[in-house]
């Protein structure tokens, strides 16, 4: 979750910053992104930017859904064990 929770605070992220942010090996931020594109709720561009490979990533409109609904889900777990 912390990929679609850094996605979620900002419209575009490069792999390289999420990477560093998150303290992920390449291999592992990729195979996360992938299961993630796969899932329909990350859009992954690659383009470049002076000769040099860039690859962004970007929440799609389904994913930004699924997070939204999972955090609610968090929220109301939060809320039944407050009474508690």
């Amino acid at each position: 979750m912390a990929i679609m929770s850094l996605l979620a605070a900002t419209p575009e992220l490069s792999f390289i910053e999420i990477r560093d942010t998150l303290n992920m090996t390449d291999g592992n931020l990729s195979v996360h992104l992938r299961t993630l594109q796969e899932a329909g709720y990350v859009a992954v561009t690659k383009t470049f930017q002076d000769r040099r490979p860039l690859t962004t990533c970007s929440l799609t409109a389904g994913g930004r859904t699924a997070f939204s609904n999972y955090i609610n889900l968090l929220q109301q777990i939060v809320a039944q064990h407050k009474g508690r």
